[in-house]
């Protein structure tokens, strides 16, 4: 039997909104011929900046708080100074992470521009492979200082009197990756990122600083976060999803996971007898299967209905978890593994898209814990090591429910939202939903997304799978029906208390 039992007293913590920030990286077309495209033939491209207008009207829909860059596995060869000042005099660099050549007209400047016009904040990831401290002090200087110092006149030179006030920064990315250029051992790493720590915080104590971490429960996390919470104010985790079945359960993993990660980070504060605040910033997280979207090729996933049920999953954990993680970065933001796929002519919203538009719109306020008795998913795609920790857990608190729950609560309009998937493939449930609190109002608004096949997918001919909102009297349980993704289903439950 499922059920549903929310009690709006039962608060985790409050949503940050940065949990629906995004991420663009210099591979395939996310930025060239995505976000920027100047020589557009069909009038897309903003003539005074190159972006397109298309593709930025549909990422304000997404009300997207902070965007990082340039990287991914792009930065870690990646020399800044490459991308700054006339664009007839940048260099043409072979770009090694997807082994491709990067022309360098799109930088800096031209990311801080995207986005101010998109309204979001700058997150830099910073070159810890190739890269020097010295250009990462540079690059830190050209963005925040107000100084009569080289690289703060140069950014003045370049049109920008005023500085960028990059308030976000990660030291390296996936420096524990064999694919990485540099890739380092966790103690190498970490004492590194320390040093590094102290000179940037040197030269603006106002930033915040991003550890280079691994899964969350890998001994990487242990050892780097046990040498940097002192100077550190976020600990990144990265993970994705990939496969027909195992998209829709990786993202329990990633939960518990970050269980883990918090378990560290505590160890790690007591230690150090810390008392500041240490979070989550799960920089990287989608669904990805490199073998169908190679990222040498560009990595253009074409999204399916369980792939936008995976991500309405990975969102899920995010607001569950809101006292932990307060930043989650969806890689990538267009083209690339992305819920958005342009041509010169135009573009179409993915699967995914609508899930997280839904979410970032919507899903902000307190966390409510939510109580959840659901079957439970245990085949054979379900991680090993979730399968022994959940050896003697009883269904009811296991993580691979078929029914996955979220809610927040609204003070403001005292209402109570609920994001709920069902993940089985061919079973309808007709869920109990019941409040601790009394009902108001008996109608309710449902968003749905949800098409009759999970291979259904969107594309430039038309989308089969989007959001259908409707309006219905409530009854006290709502049949969820097979692979979907209902959003906001009970908007306006307390609006008469």
């Amino acid at each position: 039997m499922a059920s549903i039992r929310i009690d709006i007293e039962r608060v985790i913590s409050a949503v940050d909104p940065r949990i629906y920030s995004g991420f663009i990286e210099h591979m395939g077309r996310c930025i060239y011929g995505g976000i920027y495209e100047p020589d557009n033939q069909h009038g897309l491209a903003d003539p005074q900046t190159g972006f397109r207008s298309d593709v930025m009207a549909v990422l304000k829909d997404l009300k997207i708080p902070i965007v990082r860059y340039p990287g991914g596995n792009f930065v870690s060869s990646y020399r800044w100074q490459d991308g700054v000042g006339p664009k007839e005099q940048r260099p043409r660099r072979p770009e090694l992470a997807w082994l491709s050549e990067e022309s360098n007209l799109f930088g800096t400047d031209e990311f801080i521009d995207f986005c101010r016009e998109l309204g979001t904040e700058p997150f830099i990831c910073l070159n810890m492979g190739t890269g020097t401290l010295e250009d990462a002090l540079a690059w830190l200087e050209y963005c925040n200082s107000s100084a009569n110092t080289y690289y703060a006149n140069l950014r003045r030179k370049n049109g920008h009197e005023k500085p960028h006030n990059v308030k976000y920064w990660a030291l390296g990315n996936e420096v524990w990756g064999p694919w990485q250029i540099g890739q380092q051992e966790s103690q190498d790493y970490a004492k590194k990122a320390y040093q590094w720590a102290k000179a940037l915080k040197l030269l603006d104590p106002s930033i915040k600083l991003v550890s280079c971490g691994e899964t969350g429960y890998a001994d990487w996390d242990r050892v780097t976060l046990r040498k940097l919470a002192p100077v550190v104010d976020f600990h990144s985790i990265h993970t994705k999803a990939n496969m027909q079945l195992t998209r829709l359960v990786v993202p329990a993993a990633a939960e518990k996971a970050l269980d883990i990660t918090r378990s560290l980070i505590d160890l790690a504060k007591i230690e150090a007898g810390l008392e500041k605040d240490l979070t989550v910033c799960f920089d990287e997280w989608n669904v990805w299967d490199p073998v169908r979207a190679p990222g040498e090729k560009g990595a253009e996933e074409h999204y399916d209905l369980s792939d936008a049920i995976a991500v309405a999953s990975w969102l899920n954990v995010f607001v569950r978890k809101a006292d932990i993680v307060k930043i989650a970065c969806i890689a990538q933001s267009v083209n690339v593994i992305s819920p958005i796929i342009t041509s010169p002519q135009g573009l179409f919203k993915q699967t995914t898209y609508y899930p997280l538009h839904l979410f970032t719109n919507l899903m902000r306020g307190a966390s409510l814990a939510v109580h959840v008795n659901s079957p439970v998913y245990t085949g054979p795609t379900v991680p090993t090591w979730i399968k022994q920790l959940d050896t003697h857990t009883p269904d009811t608190a296991k993580l691979t429910k078929y029914i996955d729950v979220s809610a927040v609560y609204v003070e403001e309009s005292k209402e109570v939202r609920v994001a709920v998937v069902n993940r089985h493939e061919s079973e309808d449930f007709t869920v109990p939903i019941v409040f601790a609190q009394p009902v108001g109002e008996k109608k309710v608004k449902i968003y749905e997304v949800w098409s009759p096949q999970l291979g259904d997918t969107n594309g430039f001919e038309g989308e089969k799978v989007r959001t259908v909102q409707k309006e219905v009297n409530w009854e006290g349980s709502y049949v969820l029906k097979k692979h979907s993704f209902q959003g906001r289903l009970l908007e306006l439950i307390w609006s008469a208390l």
